[in-house]
């Protein structure tokens, strides 16, 4: 790495050039969401609340609240699962004044570029726009630059592929004069975009719509637009459809490790078989308690470093099958 690559990595508010040409970072960021995951961020669920986030977690909140305990062994099981497969789990500091940190994707969006600071929808959320500049100050991380046009929230944000993001739009969370903003900053650089315009009851698009590998896509084709559809098969996509059931279980929200590796929900039980039959070894881990709260394992995660699958020696490798033995081992004992 050469001496201007490691200050064009250093950490700085606007790292953006206007009008396009932002260099791509050497250290950090990730050409697309399915090559070898090394490291991410993840949020604490330590002052976690049940809070009506969406039309989903209002109705557990009626029915059925999410037991605080529960979920937050549920998340130590999710740490675990990254740890096993050799993934370096970085952590946003937990504040109590912030209820919903442990979604991490929402608050900020990493690109191959730096991080993008998000500008979350709901009062009570607004502050952990703020905890995420902290962590990837921390971090050494640079601001790629921050929504400033309306709001717009990090699971909205969908590497499709490299140069080509879907961007979600569905009022509630995500305003269109956000999500135009953001679109307009990657077609400067040269990106393909595409805004998929969603009712508000799905709250991102990444509800349903996740790619889980090179041209091999999970998509609810209940409620996503057949235009996205399209799309996707036109660029050569095969597309895993995930039943709405499942969906709305949050089961089309699981996070793709790279190498044939995933870790997704129990909800996901058709995809699971469906990703089993294809030779992926699946790590199934029970975030039904913690999902009542409003997302899912994707929305749990934000990526900060993929790397090429030719240069991907460093991750750990584990043993196809070897997740359910492990898990069973006592916490605190070694991996």
């Amino acid at each position: 790495m050469t001496l201007d690559q490691t200050r064009a990595d250093q950490f700085s508010l606007q790292r953006r050039k206007s009008g396009g040409g932002t260099a791509r970072l050497s250290g950090w960021g990730f050409a697309n969401e399915t090559d070898p995951l090394s490291d991410v961020l993840l949020g604490s669920p330590a002052h976690l609340r049940h809070l009506a986030t969406s039309s989903l977690s209002r109705k557990h909140l009626r029915e059925a609240p999410c037991n605080i305990q529960v979920a937050q062994a549920q998340h130590a099981e999710l740490v675990a699962a990254y740890e096993h497969f050799g993934v370096k789990v970085h952590m946003h500091q937990p504040h109590p004044e912030l209820p919903m940190q442990v979604y991490a994707r929402d608050s900020s969006v990493m690109t191959p570029y730096g991080a993008i600071i998000t500008a979350m929808a709901q009062w009570w959320r607004r502050g952990e726009n703020y905890a995420a500049i902290r962590s990837y100050e921390s971090l050494g991380i640079p601001i790629y630059d921050m929504v400033t046009a309306g709001t717009f929230e990090g699971g909205d944000f969908n590497v499709i592929e490299d140069g080509c993001v879907l961007i979600g739009c569905g009022s509630a969370r995500t305003q269109e004069e956000g999500a135009r903003q953001v679109q307009s900053w990657f077609e400067a650089e040269g990106w393909e975009t595409r805004l998929a315009f969603i009712d508000e009851y799905y709250v991102h698009i990444d509800l349903m719509v996740v790619p889980v590998a090179e041209k091999l896509t999970a998509v609810c084709l209940d409620c996503t637009e057949p235009g996205i559809v399209d799309w996707l098969k036109a660029k050569g996509h095969e597309i895993i459809d995930v039943p709405f059931k499942d969906t709305m279980a949050l089961g089309c929200n699981f996070m793709s490790l790279g190498r044939g590796k995933v870790i997704a929900p129990t909800a996901s039980k058709t995809l699971i078989d469906q990703l089993r039959a294809r030779g992926f070894e699946v790590a199934v881990v029970d975030t039904q308690e913690i999902s009542k709260t409003g997302g899912g394992i994707h929305c749990m995660a934000q990526a900060l470093r993929r790397v090429a699958a030719s240069a991907c020696s460093t991750i750990t490798a584990c043993p196809v099958g070897s997740w359910l033995t492990i898990r069973q081992r006592p916490r605190g004992g070694n991996l």
